[in-house]
């Protein structure tokens, strides 16, 4: 159970970015002594290759419409990476967690917060202006690699900002799509009225 706490915050964490995660935990591996992050994590061509990507995301994933784009292509890879991570991370600490429970622990939490993430994104893609998309995006980035470097040094306190933050994205999709709903229905109630009162009076 030791990685367990660093599994669900690198889940979380990948749904939302998971190239800053990898080069972030290969970071620590590598020059910070983290004995929890995998060699493979630490290797020179997967830390160039998550630099390079995170660069990518860092400019995709501020322009309106593109973030969404770029959300939906990677609705596979970010789940796919929170279980890569996550299996990674129990077989580099044998006997704390079974490869296929941490597997199932970093994709879920993934595929769970990449979808609160997408789903928020689409609902910041309404607003007329990109500044809020640039302010949204680097909020985004700030708390993978907080929560990231939390997580090396305190894991269980970095954990439970991650589940405090997975419940409050939860509930923050659930307002503004139930919001959405509502402005549609009052939409549909408005044209109606104007297609009645429209109709020739006999």
């Amino acid at each position: 159970m030791g990685v367990m706490p660093l599994i669900f915050t690198s889940g979380w964490a990948s749904g939302v970015n998971a190239y800053a995660v990898v080069l972030l935990l290969g970071l620590f591996g590598r020059f910070g002594g983290a004995e929890t992050v995998p060699p493979a994590l630490q290797r020179t061509d997967v830390l160039a290759a998550a630099a390079v990507l995170f660069l990518c995301e860092a400019v995709a994933d501020k322009i309106p419409f593109v973030d969404s784009l770029w959300d939906a292509v990677h609705t596979v890879i970010r789940p796919a990476a929170g279980t890569v991570v996550g299996v990674l991370m129990a077989s580099n600490d044998p006997g704390s967690l079974s490869e296929v429970a941490a597997g199932a622990l970093g994709g879920t939490t993934a595929l769970v917060s990449h979808g609160i993430k997408a789903s928020l994104r689409m609902a910041v893609n309404t607003s007329p202006e990109p500044a809020s998309n640039i302010v949204v995006s680097l909020l985004e980035d700030l708390s993978v690699a907080g929560l990231i470097t939390l997580a090396i040094f305190h894991p269980w306190v970095a954990a439970s900002a991650a589940a405090v933050l997975l419940a409050a994205g939860v509930l923050l999709v659930w307002f503004a799509v139930s919001r959405i709903r509502r402005f549609r229905q009052r939409r549909r109630e408005r044209r109606a009225a104007r297609t009645v009162a429209a109709q020739p009076q006999y």
